[in-house]
């Protein structure tokens, strides 16, 4: 006894479920191998699904031939393939858009033993091509993505970093404005301890003076005011101390000229300058004369006076 359609094609490797499908839809073995090529990409639950509908889909092929019955196909005169029934060629028109068909005497002959394997390896061979290039495609899509998420966590840590580095700078400047405004405080406090026992002083050698019936002592701030004035008109030997530096900034948008106090930081100065520069926060400030740049965490903490930049000075901002 021979083996069965449904047996061959499970011989020949195809999945049992999707064989008795193929088998039911189309009627006998040569329709079955043309349904299984058309329909490998489509997942067996799709495929299960829409076998409900077999009575009515146009590729259903009819049963087979009984004795005595007289051989009918159908011919694409446009691919010149050959089909059993009209069923299968209308099905094929579907597919292909194919419209020029003739009928035919011809019966179309099963497939021999050699054209089963042929077919299956025809199956095959065009199943690992396309599984090959799916393959190529998702290393690609890998590739890519994984370029992205470099670039991406790149990014995020250069402005981590910079943020990082503007925090240290902040820090180092507000150290530093805590260290000055506490040596202003002892050092008014030293003034005052000082004016406080000079006055007591004073206080004491004036009451000395009276009870001896001499003439007090001068009052020293009297003589500090005359002195002052002397030096004021005077050759202006004694140098007033710079409280103020005068910038001129030569920025992306044009020449900016600004005073600061001398104790402003660079990092504080190169914050005022960020609307001018485009939104963009400053890098650098660059001396001409004498050959100077000034960048970093080190150097924007420095004041104008410890960077050498008072009374006045030219600065290139990047």
């Amino acid at each position: 006894m021979g083996q069965s359609d449904l047996e061959v094609l499970i011989e020949m490797g195809f999945e049992k479920a999707r064989a008795e499908i193929a088998v039911k839809k189309t009627g006998g073995l040569q329709g079955a191998l043309q349904w299984l090529e058309d329909n490998q990409d489509k997942p067996l639950e799709e495929i299960t699904s829409s076998a409900k509908d077999d009575e009515t889909n146009p590729s259903i092929e009819p049963a087979p031939l009984q004795e005595g019955e007289v051989a009918r196909s159908m011919v694409c005169n446009e691919c010149g393939r050959k089909f059993r029934s009209m069923a299968q060629a209308e099905f094929h028109a579907s597919k292909t858009e194919h419209v020029d068909f003739a009928e035919s005497t011809e019966e179309i002959a099963p497939l021999t033993e050699e054209e089963k394997k042929a077919r299956l390896e025809e199956l095959r061979a065009k199943n690992a091509e396309k599984k090959a290039k799916q393959a190529i495609l998702d290393k690609e899509e890998q590739r890519k993505n994984e370029k992205i998420r470099m670039k991406s966590t790149k990014e995020v840590q250069d402005i981590k970093e910079k943020l990082a580095q503007q925090e240290q700078i902040k820090a180092a400047a507000a150290k530093r404005q805590e260290k000055l405004n506490d040596i202003a405080a002892k050092k008014r406090i030293q003034e005052k301890i000082a004016a406080d026992k000079e006055a007591r002083r004073l206080k004491a050698e004036a009451q000395k003076a009276e009870r001896e019936g001499r003439a007090p002592p001068p009052d020293p701030s009297l003589a500090a005011a005359a002195a002052a004035s002397s030096v004021g008109s005077g050759s202006g030997s004694v140098k007033k101390e710079v409280t103020e530096a005068r910038l001129r900034l030569q920025t992306a948008g044009g020449v900016i000229q600004k005073t600061f106090p001398v104790e402003t930081t660079l990092f504080e100065v190169g914050q005022s300058l960020v609307a001018e520069n485009g939104g963009v926060e400053v890098e650098s400030f660059t001396m001409t004369y004498p050959k100077k740049t000034f960048s970093g965490s080190v150097d924007f903490g420095k004041t104008l006076k410890e960077a050498g930049l008072t009374p006045s000075a030219v600065l290139i901002v990047k």
